[in-house]
């Protein structure tokens, strides 16, 4: 039996995000958790746990840390968005046999705030102390910042599967300048288990250039930029053959 994969979702989703991965990678022997992150666990049209909003990156972190510590042995983490940014908190901490980063959210200290970014988000900025409330974006900025390599039938039918995300864990990842808790903090340095990095240059929520800056403070990590793809790796045409190539690198880098 392989190891475990533990797969942690980005913003605005839920584990339904991970269907097409987790039958790949169940078919070839590993056995796949996909949690929700807290609060997570709701539908669409679900109000939001007004609770929701003040949650922080480090609670996600933390909700992850205790499924971890229910393993016998320490899973290969992959995280998609801001799940990639969970990932690399998790893996600083030590609780990783490795980690997968798929379009990965990025720590403090890497400069994010493209103008595709700020375009992305401009409308939930706007919103008086959006910070400490949740929000979701509406369809066109979805579209247009996580979508825009899928089909138009396929982006209504995964937003129509989002959910409300919170405020302060969006501000903590965009905003890390202004955070005095410094949440989003990741030590590479305490970083020891192999990292493969995925971007893609289509991306228009976390650019390329991001992704690629991320990946650089790691001292060895693999980093593959992919040319016909954006954000959405997890489903984009195609997904197979990035799923293929994460199995053949989790083939020879994970004992």
């Amino acid at each position: 039996m392989k190891r475990t994969l533990l797969m942690i979702h980005g913003m605005m989703c839920s584990p339904a995000v991970w269907d097409n991965y987790r039958g790949f990678f169940e078919s070839r022997g590993y056995r796949c958790i996909t949690p929700a992150l807290r609060y997570h666990d709701a539908a669409h049209n679900d109000q939001p746990d007004a609770r929701l909003g003040t949650a922080g990156i480090e609670d996600y972190a933390d909700d992850m840390e205790k499924i971890i510590g229910s393993l016998p042995s320490p899973p290969v983490l992959m995280g998609h968005s801001m799940g990639g940014l969970i990932a690399q908190m998790l893996a600083a901490r030590g609780k990783a046999a490795a980690a997968v980063l798929l379009t990965p959210a990025s720590p403090r200290g890497v400069f994010n705030l493209r103008y595709s970014v700020i375009k992305s988000f401009a409308a939930v900025m706007s919103k008086w102390k959006w910070y400490e409330r949740p929000f979701r974006l509406g369809f066109n900025a979805m579209a247009y910042a996580m979508l825009n390599c899928m089909p138009p039938e396929k982006q209504r039918e995964i937003y129509s599967q989002s959910v409300y995300e919170s405020g302060r864990a969006a501000f903590q990842i965009g905003m890390w300048f202004f955070d005095k808790k410094k949440s989003t903090k990741v030590d590479y340095s305490s970083v020891k288990c192999p990292i493969l990095v995925i971007a893609g240059k289509k991306d228009r929520i976390v650019p390329a250039g991001v992704v690629r800056s991320n990946a650089g403070r790691y001292a060895a990590a693999e980093y593959v930029e992919l040319e016909n793809h954006a954000h959405w790796v997890l489903g984009e045409p195609g997904w197979e053959t990035i799923a293929g190539r994460i199995l053949a690198w989790m083939d020879a880098n994970v004992t």
